[in-house]
């Protein structure tokens, strides 16, 4: 007897009861089958050539323009993104299919001279085949659109398998994208597990974001197979705070780098590093802006910290307040969905889980450093690298921060949040494998370099 297939849930974290969709869980086989076809639908889609890629790239940001309301609205709803948040994270999706619909015309290679004699010596980039593509929920349409865009762009089919908690979030993004390109060449697969595992015993190329124990065993699975593969994965990322700061500024941002959408992002502050005198003040500083920062349902214009995205997620966080001193953070919002209040830590054991893993929540450790040379030691102390954000008024330390740091990012006098989709973007250390992503570093990824001879014909 056949067992029925698992049935994928996803809830409104802000109102568990709200089902916002149900599905069955296709399994291997169907998603083995979802890439044959898109290995099929590739080969026509590159040689449409590189007018028609554009087209379709510029068609599918101009419907996500038209649509972003709708689908601000399905985010805040599916993953309990806030409203003000939700809307510049789809205005941002239409930014980067904008700004890949113009990759179909970037060079692809080069000429070269011979060592010897007439001929030509060519190198191009070719698309791999088939992208599988496995992103996470909290950016449930920029991360699978920086993702998508350059890979379709370069020529490939693209197979998505999106975390089961943005599943209609990511069903409506590929009922915009497929009204733009031919069948196949964009699938997504809803899924967990079994399918991420056989979306990459497939795919001729992979690109994760999520956390870093399946990140890792993503990059194994795919090397393994010898395909190419990018992992981005966790952080604990750290604010360094010279005393020389503006600190009133410092606290704003690193409040709202710590608790914006329940600090769910990957480029969270989770450790907040005070140097010599500027710990007194910033400490009263960032209790109060961690205070007053506006916790509430994410459909509210005003709300920074929403829910977290479930209530394992919840328990997570509060588990990580035991064995320190609390500053911020009171008890839960008096609210129906998955709250925390936002925290600030003291006096945490080097080997409490704040200051070890990733907890993903509105939580920070606050922590003294002698100088800076003792705060980036303390910066570049754990095992993620993904970005660090230096708030100072003097050249001096700011350029000392990007000497010394081991993160992939770095940010002066900025929250540690935030994206720039036309730059490359990773981590160092375990929060990345793999080239970067975002920008036109990705166009790189999506391909393999060919390198042509070309030599005439011998004549007597």
């Amino acid at each position: 007897m056949t067992a029925a297939p698992s049935l994928l849930v996803s809830r409104n974290p802000a109102d568990p009861s709200d089902v916002l969709a149900e599905v069955p869980a296709p399994g291997a086989f169907a998603t083995v089958g979802s890439v044959e076809r898109a290995r099929s639908a590739q080969r026509g889609w590159l040689l449409d050539g590189a007018a028609a890629r554009a087209r379709a790239l510029g068609a599918i940001a101009t419907a996500i323009e038209a649509a972003a309301e709708e689908l601000a609205v399905l985010a805040v709803r599916e993953v309990g993104k806030p409203l003000a948040e939700a809307r510049a994270e789809v205005s941002r999706t239409a930014a980067i299919w904008h700004y890949h619909a113009q990759a179909p015309y970037e060079p692809t290679g080069a000429v070269h001279e011979t060592a010897n004699g007439p001929g030509l010596l060519l190198t191009r980039r070719r698309p791999h085949g088939v992208a599988g593509l496995i992103t996470p929920w909290n950016f449930p349409y920029a991360i699978p659109s920086w993702k998508a865009a350059p890979a379709l762009a370069a020529g490939n089919a693209v197979v998505l398998k999106p975390a089961p908690e943005a599943t209609a979030c990511a069903q409506r993004l590929a009922e915009i994208v497929r009204q733009a390109i031919p069948d196949g060449v964009f699938t997504v697969i809803p899924g967990d597990a079994v399918e991420g595992k056989a979306l990459i015993s497939t795919v001729d190329v992979v690109s994760f974001t999520g956390s870093t124990t399946v990140g890792r065993a993503v990059v194994h699975a795919a090397t393994g197979r010898g395909i190419p593969v990018q992992a981005e994965m966790g952080g604990l990322n750290a604010a360094i705070v010279m005393p020389d700061a503006d600190i009133g500024q410092a606290a704003a941002h690193i409040a709202t780098a710590i608790a914006g959408y329940a600090g769910q992002k990957c480029t969270a502050t989770s450790r907040v590093i005070a140097v010599g005198a500027a710990l007194g003040p910033l400490r009263d500083a960032l209790i109060e802006a961690l205070r007053t920062l506006p916790v509430g349902h994410p459909a509210e214009p005003a709300t920074v910290c929403g829910p977290l995205i479930s209530e394992q997620a919840r328990r997570r966080v509060e588990q990580a307040r035991e064995g320190a001193r609390t500053l911020a953070g009171g008890p839960r919002p008096d609210l129906p969905g998955w709250y925390v209040a936002p925290a600030l830590m003291e006096d945490v054991p080097a080997a409490h889980p704040l200051l070890q893993d990733e907890v993903f929540g509105p939580i920070a450790a606050l922590l003294p450093a002698t100088d800076l040379d003792h705060a980036v030691r303390l910066a570049n102390s754990v095992p993620h690298g993904m970005v660090t954000s230096v708030h100072t008024a003097a050249l001096d330390a700011a350029l000392h921060g990007l000497d010394h740091l081991d993160t992939g990012m770095i940010r002066v006098n900025a929250p540690s949040t935030g994206v720039d989709f036309h730059l490359p973007f990773g981590g160092a250390k375990a929060s990345s494998h793999g080239p970067r992503e975002q920008g036109r570093t990705a166009l790189d990824f999506y391909t393999s370099s060919r390198t042509y001879t070309l030599a005439p014909v011998k004549t007597t």
